[in-house]
């Protein structure tokens, strides 16, 4: 079987990681000490902002985030409705109000035009989401745009580590961005783990209260909505031993990308066309309108697939009918073409040509 992704492969190949492990459990210290501060600052620089602070999840840093810059109840906050629930659920937690945006059928990501729109409806922050490892194309026009109209932007960059337009890294654009290292990231720990980087010190030492009960010094609480979310030391030392080959590992991604669209040859499946550093092949996805009978042609040939995502945040259960009105054509569109083949650094040509030759294989 060809999986979806190969955490132990991924492990295997790095023997570093023990070292890493048994320097954090021989220290005794295992929540904010020296493994995450390094850390914090080897990413900081990485991504080319003056702060990174650890948390323990990425749906925790977008929430810390919007709280961070001011985001409150009531407050309406843009987001893209195809990037599976997990910015829409921080801003329901923060009590803010989502405003669903549409994406291009391209990049999968928000456009400029629709940033514009809405603004122009009043919100107060936007959440601009690089899915499938892609950076918004727009995404430096939509910051110049939010920082002349006065809304807040925040990069949700999880499946986007290293991702550049024009030499900036992903990250770089916003007034803060957050990152997740859940384990099968470009980036990953070997538990769950985020980050919110941030250019401002303010925002960081919020961000740095709000992660730890509000605490201004020990047992004295002094910021209102805070929570207990921290980067362990376990975590923050894997981080740092994965990140001097994040770049390496980003390029085999595109490799096998690159490989994929020249070699997938069906008048039924359209491969995306993303090339160079704005790209880092997160997950490669194509769409197909027989999606379903293409998913179990993969699988009766022992290749893993998903959909990445198959429902528009504003159609969850969870929200009842509150959001019956809403229509975003491409959102719906993708939703119901998207297929997502295997796509991480360890896999093989070997591997990687006999996923082509069972895509090509398909009739449906």
């Amino acid at each position: 079987m060809i999986q979806i992704n190969s955490l132990s492969a991924r492990i295997s190949r790095n023997p570093q990681l023990a070292e890493a492990i048994n320097r954090v459990l021989s220290s005794g210290w295992f929540v904010l000490g020296p493994a995450s501060r390094q850390f914090e600052r080897e990413f900081a620089e990485y991504v080319g902002v003056d702060h990174c602070l650890g948390v323990a999840n990425g749906t925790d840093a977008i929430e810390l985030a919007l709280k961070a810059l001011g985001v409150t109840r009531g407050d309406r906050v843009a987001t893209a409705a195809n990037a599976g629930m997990y910015t829409a659920t921080a801003i329901e937690i923060v009590g803010a109000e989502p405003f669903f945006l549409d994406v291009d059928t391209d990049s999968h990501g928000v456009t400029f035009q629709e940033v514009e729109r809405a603004i122009l409806a009043g919100i107060k922050a936007v959440v601009v989401t690089h899915l499938y490892g892609r950076a918004v194309p727009d995404i430096a026009a939509i910051a110049q745009l939010c920082a002349d109209r006065g809304v807040l932007l925040i990069e949700d960059c999880a499946q986007a580590h290293g991702a550049r337009i024009d030499g900036t890294c992903v990250g770089g654009f916003g007034d803060a961005a957050t990152f997740s290292f859940y384990p099968t990231k470009n980036l990953g720990a070997i538990g769950d783990g985020g980050a919110v980087v941030t250019k401002h010190a303010e925002t960081a030492e919020r961000v740095a209260r709000l992660r730890q009960y509000g605490w201004s010094s020990k047992y004295q609480v002094e910021v209102a909505g805070s929570r207990n979310s921290r980067l362990d030391e376990l975590q923050a030392a894997v981080l740092s031993t994965f990140l001097p080959y994040l770049d390496a590992a980003n390029a085999r991604r595109r490799e096998i990308a690159a490989r994929y669209t020249a070699r997938i040859a069906h008048d039924k499946v359209l491969t995306p066309q993303a090339v160079g550093e704005a790209y880092v092949a997160h997950l490669y996805v194509v769409r197909s309108a027989h999606r379903d009978a293409l998913r179990t042609h993969l699988h009766d040939l022992e290749i893993g697939s998903d959909v990445h995502y198959p429902i528009p945040d504003y159609r969850q259960p969870v929200f009842g009918e509150r959001f019956a009105n809403i229509r975003l054509a491409n959102t719906e569109r993708l939703a119901g073409e998207i297929l997502t083949l295997p796509c991480y650094p360890e896999m093989t040509d070997a591997e990687v040509d006999s996923v082509i030759s069972a895509v090509n294989r398909w009739r449906p």
